[in-house]
């Protein structure tokens, strides 16, 4: 949501804001996911960034991050999951 604030607020903005929202399976956010509306979350008009935590669920994923052993993202072997021919390359911008 402080992505969405944040793009919200800056009114020459060119492109669209990247998320990977979509593909995340967890929600810390009281209701569930935040939904998506013509391809877009819409800004919401509640003080603060306009959600609120699910404590015990952040409490699940805090301790899953705890006993996994994972430190580092390996995005490759991640996307690998879904298209095996996956490069990784980086865009020259």
């Amino acid at each position: 949501m402080a992505m969405t604030h944040a793009a919200a607020a800056i009114d020459n903005l060119t492109y669209a804001c990247d998320t990977h929202y979509p593909w995340q399976e967890e929600e810390v956010i009281v209701g569930g996911k935040i939904p998506l509306k013509n391809g877009a979350v819409v800004v919401p008009d509640k003080p603060g960034l306009g959600v609120e935590l699910d404590r015990d669920a952040l409490a699940v994923l805090a301790k899953n991050y705890e006993n996994c052993g994972i430190r580092a993202r390996n995005d490759v072997a991640e996307m690998r999951k879904y298209q095996p021919d996956w490069k990784g390359t980086v865009p020259r911008f």
